[in-house]
């Protein structure tokens, strides 16, 4: 069978609206002989059977996905070796505290090195380093199975944007005081 009817009718069979992005690594199990897989996941790309999202995680387009969740699920998939949690900005403003919503941008807190990953026309993922375990955490976290993620409180989300030296001015402190 070609490669791209293999990986179109393996997609088809595999993907749900919950398990939809893909690695590189996931791929190269699925052909495990293939040496041009670069070129076969360009070519799918091209073919509409695969969007890129960021540099090697792929989204095969599920027609329910929720749009919303992609970020969350790609932060998910590219750092599952590490301890993830949603935090800073990005819970401050689900709880209302901070009067901006940040437009396809998230913040997490990440056991791994800080970087931003760009993901195109999706939006960007913001990891922030932290040295804090989980175990210290645990009563301060609960898991958000939307996202695929752990979710700070709002008070650790607030000692993470103090810890971190994020700006403050955005803060509702009327609306932080009812959370607090």
């Amino acid at each position: 069978m070609q490669p791209m009817r293999k990986l179109r009718e393996t997609l088809q069979a595999l993907a749900d609206r919950e398990h939809c992005l893909f690695t590189g690594s996931d791929f190269a199990a699925l052909f495990p002989d293939l040496g041009q897989m670069p070129v076969l996941l360009s070519r799918a790309g091209d073919a509409g059977i695969l969007r890129r999202v960021c540099k090697g995680l792929y989204l095969y387009p599920v027609r329910d996905l929720v749009h919303g969740k992609l970020l969350f699920h790609a932060a998910a998939r590219l750092r599952a070796s590490e301890f993830n949690y949603i935090s800073l900005e990005t819970v401050l403003s689900d709880a209302g505290v901070i009067s901006q919503v940040p437009i396809n941008w998230i913040t997490l807190m990440s056991s791994g090195r800080s970087y931003v990953v760009d993901c195109g026309e999706f939006g960007h993922i913001e990891f922030i380093h932290t040295a804090r375990r989980p175990t210290d955490l645990a009563d301060r976290l609960t898991y958000d199975a939307d996202c695929h993620l752990w979710r700070a409180s709002v008070p650790l989300a607030l000692r993470d944007m103090k810890s971190t030296h994020r700006s403050l001015d955005l803060l509702d402190e009327e609306t932080l005081n009812e959370l607090v």
